[in-house]
This record gives structure tokens, C-alpha cells and sequence, in this order.
């Protein structure tokens, strides 16, 4: 049996990154239909997302943890850079 898919929102702002969201079912739905519609950057990592899902809306995430979450923001970044790029070079 598959284990119901989950999903963190996380903030990162001049502290430690912290959980501002933890969804499952039709709330994972409409998380993921926000970052869309506000071209939020998704990255998949069902690992990580277990981990992360045990701790408490509000909580800044571990420093244990720090090393994975900081590839992510390195991820989401590049992703997004590439992204503008591709626009500007196509005129839009």
C-alpha cells in the first residue's frame, strides 16, 4: 500500500529556514495549486518531506538538516535563474 503523499511549505527568510506548511490529501492539492499559480519553485523529496513532516508548523528546521534544505534553496535558485533566462533570451 503507497503511503499518502505529503508536502512541506518552507520559508526562508534572515533566521533559520522554518515550516510554514505541512499538507496531505486535497490540502497538498491546493498547496501545490498556490506555489503554481505564484510560480513557486516545487522540488521533490519524499525522504525529506517524512522528516520534515514530524516537525510542528513554525518550527525552524534543524541544524542537522541544514545541509539538505540548503540544497534545495541551491536547487530552487538555479532553477529559477535558468528559468528568467530562458525568458529574457526568447523576448519575453
Amino acid at each position: 500500500m503507497e503511503s499518502e503523499k505529503k508536502g512541506i511549505a518552507i520559508q526562508f527568510g534572515i533566521a533559520a529556514p522554518k515550516i510554514i506548511a505541512v499538507a496531505r490529501g486535497k490540502l497538498l492539492v491546493k498547496l501545490l495549486e498556490i506555489a503554481r499559480k505564484n510560480n513557486i519553485t516545487v522540488y521533490r523529496d519524499s525522504d525529506l518531506t517524512e522528516i520534515l513532516s514530524t516537525l510542528k508548523v513554525g518550527t525552524e528546521i534543524p541544524e542537522d538538516l541544514f545541509t539538505a534544505v540548503s540544497r534545495i534553496l541551491a536547487y530552487c535558485y538555479r532553477i529559477n535563474i535558468d528559468f528568467r533566462e530562458k525568458m529574457r533570451s526568447i523576448g519575453i
